[in-house]
Protein backbone atom coordinates (compact mmCIF):
# COMPACT_ATOMS: atom_id res chain seq x y z
CA UNK A 1 0.00 0.00 0.00
CA UNK A 2 1.26 3.25 -1.04
CA UNK A 3 1.79 6.08 1.42
CA UNK A 4 0.46 9.62 2.21
CA UNK A 5 1.25 12.84 2.72
CA UNK A 6 -1.16 14.28 5.10
CA UNK A 7 -2.30 17.81 3.52
CA UNK A 8 -2.59 21.24 6.24
CA UNK A 9 -5.07 23.56 5.58
CA UNK A 10 -3.79 26.92 5.20
CA UNK A 11 -3.10 29.31 8.65
CA UNK A 12 -5.87 31.70 6.78
CA UNK A 13 -8.65 29.12 6.01
CA UNK A 14 -10.82 27.91 9.34
CA UNK A 15 -10.90 24.81 8.16
CA UNK A 16 -10.37 22.22 4.77
CA UNK A 17 -13.99 22.69 3.80
CA UNK A 18 -13.63 26.45 3.76
CA UNK A 19 -10.16 25.66 1.69
CA UNK A 20 -11.00 23.99 -0.98
CA UNK A 21 -14.01 26.25 -1.68
CA UNK A 22 -12.45 28.66 -1.89
CA UNK A 23 -10.05 27.16 -4.77
CA UNK A 24 -13.19 26.09 -6.08
CA UNK A 25 -14.93 29.41 -6.61
CA UNK A 26 -10.91 30.83 -7.66
CA UNK A 27 -11.13 28.28 -10.92
CA UNK A 28 -14.77 28.73 -11.97
CA UNK A 29 -13.99 32.68 -11.65
CA UNK A 30 -10.87 32.49 -13.87
CA UNK A 31 -12.90 29.79 -16.27
CA UNK A 32 -15.17 32.50 -16.39
CA UNK A 33 -12.55 34.86 -18.10
CA UNK A 34 -11.46 32.10 -20.57
CA UNK A 35 -15.03 31.71 -22.11
CA UNK A 36 -15.47 35.53 -22.13
CA UNK A 37 -11.84 35.60 -24.16
CA UNK A 38 -13.05 32.82 -26.25
CA UNK A 39 -16.42 34.48 -26.75
CA UNK A 40 -14.85 37.52 -27.84
CA UNK A 41 -13.32 35.51 -30.54
CA UNK A 42 -16.65 33.34 -31.81
CA UNK A 43 -17.78 36.71 -32.02
CA UNK A 44 -15.22 37.82 -34.31
CA UNK A 45 -15.38 34.80 -36.31
CA UNK A 46 -19.84 35.24 -37.02
CA UNK A 47 -18.94 38.65 -38.12
CA UNK A 48 -16.46 37.59 -40.64
CA UNK A 49 -18.38 34.68 -41.80
CA UNK A 50 -21.44 36.52 -42.08
CA UNK A 51 -20.00 39.08 -43.99
CA UNK A 52 -17.87 36.49 -46.37
CA UNK A 53 -20.11 33.91 -46.75
CA UNK A 54 -18.82 32.59 -49.92
CA UNK A 55 -14.80 32.72 -49.12
CA UNK A 56 -15.55 31.33 -45.93
CA UNK A 57 -17.44 28.13 -47.14
CA UNK A 58 -14.68 28.05 -50.03
CA UNK A 59 -11.72 28.36 -47.88
CA UNK A 60 -12.65 25.90 -44.80
CA UNK A 61 -12.75 23.04 -47.56
CA UNK A 62 -9.28 23.39 -47.12
CA UNK A 63 -8.87 22.06 -43.63
CA UNK A 64 -8.45 18.29 -42.69
CA UNK A 65 -11.91 17.20 -41.46
CA UNK A 66 -10.28 13.67 -41.08
CA UNK A 67 -7.72 14.88 -38.40
CA UNK A 68 -9.92 17.37 -36.81
CA UNK A 69 -12.32 14.18 -36.42
CA UNK A 70 -8.98 12.17 -34.93
CA UNK A 71 -8.04 15.15 -32.67
CA UNK A 72 -11.75 15.24 -31.82
CA UNK A 73 -12.04 12.23 -30.65
CA UNK A 74 -8.70 11.94 -28.94
CA UNK A 75 -9.48 15.11 -26.58
CA UNK A 76 -12.79 13.45 -25.78
CA UNK A 77 -10.65 10.47 -24.49
CA UNK A 78 -8.19 12.43 -22.62
CA UNK A 79 -11.53 14.31 -20.72
CA UNK A 80 -12.96 10.69 -19.57
CA UNK A 81 -9.19 10.13 -18.59
CA UNK A 82 -9.07 12.72 -16.40
CA UNK A 83 -12.59 12.47 -15.29
CA UNK A 84 -11.85 8.98 -13.38
CA UNK A 85 -8.58 10.37 -12.35
CA UNK A 86 -10.19 12.90 -10.18
CA UNK A 87 -12.94 10.02 -9.05
CA UNK A 88 -9.61 7.73 -8.19
CA UNK A 89 -8.63 10.80 -6.07
CA UNK A 90 -11.92 11.14 -4.20
CA UNK A 91 -11.65 6.98 -3.36
CA UNK A 92 -8.22 6.56 -2.79
CA UNK A 93 -8.54 6.03 1.34
CA UNK A 94 -4.85 5.55 2.07
CA UNK A 95 -2.81 5.81 -0.97
CA UNK A 96 -3.59 2.52 -2.21
CA UNK A 97 -4.80 4.85 -5.66
CA UNK A 98 -1.67 7.02 -6.21
CA UNK A 99 0.01 4.84 -8.99
CA UNK A 100 -3.80 4.77 -10.95
CA UNK A 101 -3.98 8.74 -10.44
CA UNK A 102 -0.71 9.49 -11.88
CA UNK A 103 -1.37 6.68 -14.14
CA UNK A 104 -4.32 8.22 -15.46
CA UNK A 105 -2.85 11.81 -15.40
CA UNK A 106 -0.38 10.10 -17.42
CA UNK A 107 -2.40 9.29 -20.16
CA UNK A 108 -4.22 12.06 -20.43
CA UNK A 109 -1.22 14.12 -20.91
CA UNK A 110 0.06 11.81 -23.33
CA UNK A 111 -3.48 12.08 -25.12
CA UNK A 112 -3.03 15.84 -25.14
CA UNK A 113 0.24 15.39 -26.36
CA UNK A 114 -1.08 13.29 -29.75
CA UNK A 115 -3.72 16.33 -30.48
CA UNK A 116 -0.49 18.91 -30.59
CA UNK A 117 1.34 16.26 -32.57
CA UNK A 118 -1.61 16.08 -34.77
CA UNK A 119 -2.07 19.93 -35.11
CA UNK A 120 1.42 20.31 -35.71
CA UNK A 121 1.06 18.38 -39.19
CA UNK A 122 -1.82 20.00 -39.86
CA UNK A 123 -0.31 23.64 -39.41
CA UNK A 124 3.31 22.28 -41.16
CA UNK A 125 0.94 21.96 -44.01
CA UNK A 126 -0.48 24.97 -44.64
CA UNK A 127 2.91 26.45 -44.02
CA UNK A 128 4.07 24.59 -46.66
CA UNK A 129 1.28 25.69 -49.23
CA UNK A 130 0.43 29.20 -47.95
CA UNK A 131 -2.45 28.71 -46.30
CA UNK A 132 -1.29 31.97 -43.96
CA UNK A 133 -3.29 34.83 -42.17
CA UNK A 134 -2.56 38.26 -43.24
CA UNK A 135 0.08 39.43 -45.66
CA UNK A 136 1.89 35.94 -45.46
CA UNK A 137 -0.65 34.18 -47.27
CA UNK A 138 0.13 32.77 -51.34
CA UNK A 139 -1.89 30.18 -51.85
CA UNK A 140 -3.64 30.27 -55.18
CA UNK A 141 -6.19 27.29 -54.96
CA UNK A 142 -9.03 29.26 -53.55
CA UNK A 143 -11.55 30.91 -55.99
CA UNK A 144 -12.95 33.49 -53.37
CA UNK A 145 -11.83 37.21 -52.11
CA UNK A 146 -9.72 37.18 -49.06
CA UNK A 147 -9.72 34.03 -47.87
CA UNK A 148 -6.47 35.06 -45.64
CA UNK A 149 -9.66 35.94 -43.08
CA UNK A 150 -10.48 32.86 -42.87
CA UNK A 151 -6.98 31.61 -41.72
CA UNK A 152 -6.39 34.81 -40.03
CA UNK A 153 -9.57 33.27 -37.45
CA UNK A 154 -8.36 29.86 -38.05
CA UNK A 155 -5.05 30.07 -36.56
CA UNK A 156 -5.83 32.51 -34.22
CA UNK A 157 -9.16 30.53 -32.64
CA UNK A 158 -6.27 26.86 -32.95
CA UNK A 159 -3.31 28.90 -31.82
CA UNK A 160 -4.62 30.05 -28.66
CA UNK A 161 -6.70 26.72 -27.85
CA UNK A 162 -3.32 25.05 -28.35
CA UNK A 163 -1.14 27.30 -25.87
CA UNK A 164 -4.67 26.32 -23.69
CA UNK A 165 -3.46 22.24 -24.17
CA UNK A 166 0.18 23.50 -23.65
CA UNK A 167 -0.85 24.78 -20.48
CA UNK A 168 -3.08 22.33 -19.30
CA UNK A 169 -0.19 19.67 -19.83
CA UNK A 170 1.95 21.24 -17.08
CA UNK A 171 -0.71 21.56 -14.66
CA UNK A 172 -1.40 18.01 -15.16
CA UNK A 173 2.52 17.33 -14.74
CA UNK A 174 2.58 18.69 -11.72
CA UNK A 175 -0.47 17.63 -10.19
CA UNK A 176 0.91 14.02 -11.41
CA UNK A 177 4.03 13.90 -10.02
CA UNK A 178 2.32 15.03 -6.48
CA UNK A 179 0.05 11.71 -6.57
CA UNK A 180 3.34 9.83 -7.44
CA UNK A 181 4.41 11.35 -4.22
CA UNK A 182 1.25 10.35 -2.04
CA UNK A 183 -0.28 13.85 -1.52
CA UNK A 184 -3.77 13.44 -2.78
CA UNK A 185 -6.39 11.11 -0.66
CA UNK A 186 -10.49 11.12 -0.11
CA UNK A 187 -10.05 14.16 2.59
CA UNK A 188 -7.51 16.66 -0.33
CA UNK A 189 -7.69 16.12 -3.47
CA UNK A 190 -8.53 19.44 -4.61
CA UNK A 191 -5.51 20.10 -7.34
CA UNK A 192 -6.91 16.89 -8.83
CA UNK A 193 -10.54 18.59 -9.20
CA UNK A 194 -9.16 22.07 -10.04
CA UNK A 195 -6.50 20.25 -12.86
CA UNK A 196 -9.58 18.52 -14.15
CA UNK A 197 -11.60 21.50 -14.43
CA UNK A 198 -9.33 23.33 -16.30
CA UNK A 199 -9.14 20.16 -19.07
CA UNK A 200 -12.02 19.66 -19.43
CA UNK A 201 -12.87 23.59 -20.55
CA UNK A 202 -9.71 23.06 -23.27
CA UNK A 203 -11.39 19.97 -24.35
CA UNK A 204 -14.83 21.66 -24.40
CA UNK A 205 -14.08 24.89 -26.07
CA UNK A 206 -12.29 22.18 -28.92
CA UNK A 207 -15.72 20.53 -29.24
CA UNK A 208 -17.00 24.08 -30.30
CA UNK A 209 -14.16 24.92 -32.55
CA UNK A 210 -14.46 21.88 -34.60
CA UNK A 211 -17.47 22.35 -36.09
CA UNK A 212 -17.16 26.14 -37.01
CA UNK A 213 -13.86 25.51 -38.55
CA UNK A 214 -14.01 22.10 -40.10
CA UNK A 215 -17.58 21.04 -40.47
CA UNK A 216 -19.93 24.62 -40.49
Amino acid sequence: MSSIVKHHVAHHFHDRAQESGSAKMGMWLFLVTEVLLFSGLFVAYTIIKAVNPVMWAEASKQLDATLGTINTVVLIGSSLTVALAVRAAQTNQAGEKNKQIAGLLGVTILLAGTFLVIKYFEYSHKFHVGLLPGTHYFFEGINADNPHLFFGVYFLMTGLHGIHVVIGMVVLTWVMIRSMKGHFYKDYYTPVELGGLYWHLVDLIWIYLFPLLYLV
